[in-house]
């Protein structure tokens, strides 16, 4: 695969705000997608707190309402997440 096809692939998997709209829970991996950074990225902000995450079992999901309301938080300069 070309460099350039990698790139529209990613570009084609990215998931916006309107994409998880209605949905209870996404993955890190997801949240990762919706905020434009990597997962290990997204990983490292779930186990330093900086990113709102729900664990269950092994899983770490990442609410929806509150990811959406952390997002708010930082467009208006709170850099504190809240969790649900």
């Amino acid at each position: 695969m070309t460099a350039q096809a990698n790139q529209d692939s990613l570009r084609a998997q990215a998931l916006t705000l309107d994409d998880i709209r209605g949905r209870a829970t996404i993955s890190v991996r997801e949240a990762a997608q919706v905020l434009g950074i990597g997962r290990d990225a997204a990983y490292a902000a779930v186990a330093a707190g900086e990113l709102p995450c729900l664990r269950i079992g092994r899983r770490r999901l990442v609410s929806v309402p509150a990811l959406t309301r952390w997002l708010e938080g930082e467009a208006a300069g709170s850099a504190k997440p809240t969790a649900e």
